[in-house]
């Protein structure tokens, strides 16, 4: 009896050693960015009025150049959720990888747009100049919620539970993430990510 015991506890070693070995990117869990209470993960630029009100983060009020919220930590593969809420006539977005932290935009960073005026398939949903949404999406006056995945070369984009965007680049790959502001209203809260780590070099 003690035997087979014994026998047993080796296959289930075994099989824990066997999973962790599969090269598949493997979750660290998930730790929150941003709680609705405190920015003191994220540094501010640009002159939009970010300020925080019933658990988020919020500007209706931009400057002559785009505005952030970046993120003090960097990161590679992961996935992240997002809930936003915006006017018809916002232009914002949610920026991966961003390359250079002092001058995030689309052409140092990864942007998964916020623009529900937008009706040539780069508004909300779209990842700039990589993948198109159409038709467009409707999302303003009410929550969302993004579920953007990150990993290796592959991104995808799934709005409120439907998948919308995906698009393969090796353009950028580790930064910090960026909330932006230029026009109209914008607000985001419950900002989570899930580092991913892989065993293949």
């Amino acid at each position: 009896m003690k035997r087979h015991s014994s026998v047993c506890m080796i296959v289930f070693c075994l099989s824990i050693l066997v999973a962790g070995c599969a090269g598949g990117p493997q979750s660290r869990g998930w730790t929150t960015l941003f709680d609705g209470s405190s920015l003191d993960g994220w540094t501010r630029t640009g002159e939009s009025n970010w300020s925080l009100g019933d658990g988020a983060v919020m500007a209706d009020k931009g400057g002559k150049t785009p505005s952030y919220l970046v993120s003090k930590e960097s990161y590679g593969d992961f996935d992240l959720r997002v809930e936003f809420w915006a006017t018809a006539d916002a232009n914002s977005g949610v920026f991966l990888r961003a390359s250079d932290p002092a001058k995030v935009g689309a052409t140092t960073a990864y942007e998964v747009q916020i623009a529900d005026a937008r009706t040539d398939g780069t508004g909300t949903g779209a990842i700039t100049d990589l993948a198109k949404v159409l038709p467009p999406l409707k999302t303003a006056g009410q929550w969302n919620r993004f579920e953007i995945a990150a990993r290796g070369t592959q991104l995808t984009v799934t709005l409120n539970g439907n998948s919308v965007a995906s698009a393969q680049s090796a353009k950028y790959t580790r930064g910090p993430i960026a909330l932006q502001h230029i026009t109209g209203t914008v607000k985001f809260r419950r900002v989570e990510i899930r580092l991913l780590t892989s065993n293949q070099n």
